[in-house]
């Protein structure tokens, strides 16, 4: 009686695990009746027919991330690099899932290495590096239309590595090697320009500077000049105006003849000093006379300024 009680036991618990099925949140169940799809249950307590209905097929409903394996890809320049990535993914339709292939995750990591190796056919090494989220969303495009009939739909695509072999790999820093010292000539070359540039223009400064200044210093002389030749001139007309008076005034013209007598004879007498020949004037009598006519003035004027002083 107890084995068959343990046995009744067991096959109404077998019966019941049939017939009660608990879904977990990130689970979808396909169900099939007598090998036919009947339905797709979502997360929750469900209620089978036992031996009529079975659960065929448990999808993951949340998002999935697949490794892509590194594989071998030339480039457009023929270069060959290295490639591996990450493909994002989350099936849309259970029922497309199970029954639309076998199964969607090898498939989608064969898709995704194949249209890898397309694209970066179509690229340049340099542009596999510059371009990368151009040839993601290019790689994401190409997935999506071919799983749209597996009921999954691929969300995002990113390469991870992109390594060229070893020998490229010494090309490329030889040639970066070679733009850094190109890089750096060139902004030597530029900073040198502008010091050149920078002591021409200072030495320009300093030439319309000096002559700014030997022009400023030759007006200050010219003004200087013409001041001193007014002043100069102010006062030689102020003497002529101070003698034109006295000799427009009583005794001037005396006065003026006298002058001109004791200046006369003293040239004479210095050239008859400095001669070694005695000179003596062709008419004595003008000479007399002029002697006398200079004698009568001197006393005239004398007695004119006698005169004046009483």
């Amino acid at each position: 009686m107890l084995t068959a009680f343990t046995i009744f036991v067991l096959l109404l618990l077998f019966v019941a695990s049939r017939t009660v099925v608990v879904v977990p949140m990130r689970l979808a169940m396909v169900v099939e009746r007598l090998g036919k799809f009947r339905t797709v249950l979502k997360p929750g307590i469900h209620i089978l027919i036992p031996f009529f209905d079975r659960i065929a097929y448990r999808q993951e409903m949340r998002e999935q991330v697949l490794d892509i394996p590194s594989q071998s890809c030339i480039t457009k320049d023929n270069i060959q690099v290295e490639v591996d990535g990450l493909v994002y993914l989350k099936v849309m339709d259970p029922k497309q899932a199970s029954y639309g292939i076998g199964d969607y995750r090898v498939a989608s990591v064969n898709l995704a290495q194949t249209t890898m190796r397309s694209e970066v056919g179509k690229l340049a090494l340099d542009q596999t590096f510059s371009e990368r989220e151009k040839l993601n969303e290019t790689i994401v495009k190409e997935i999506d239309k071919a799983s749209d009939a597996w009921g999954i739909k691929v969300l995002r695509y990113e390469i991870m590595n992109i390594t060229p072999s070893p020998g490229v790999i010494h090309t490329l820093e030889k040639q970066m090697e070679a733009e850094r010292e190109k890089r750096a000539e060139i902004t030597l070359a530029r900073a040198q320009k502008e010091f050149m540039v920078n002591i021409s223009q200072g030495e320009r400064q300093e030439s319309i500077n000096i002559s700014e200044g030997e022009k400023q210093k030759r007006i200050n002389l010219a003004q200087g000049r013409a001041r001193e030749i007014s002043i100069l001139a102010d006062a030689t007309s102020q003497g002529i105006r101070m003698v034109a008076g006295a000799i427009n005034g009583p005794g001037g013209r005396s006065a003026v003849r006298m002058r001109l007598t004791e200046s006369f004879l003293d040239e004479l007498g210095k050239i008859l000093g400095s001669c070694d020949i005695s000179i003596l004037p062709a008419d004595i009598a003008h000479l007399k006379s002029l002697l006398e006519g200079l004698s009568q003035a001197t006393g005239q004027t004398a007695a004119s300024l006698a005169a004046g002083g009483k």
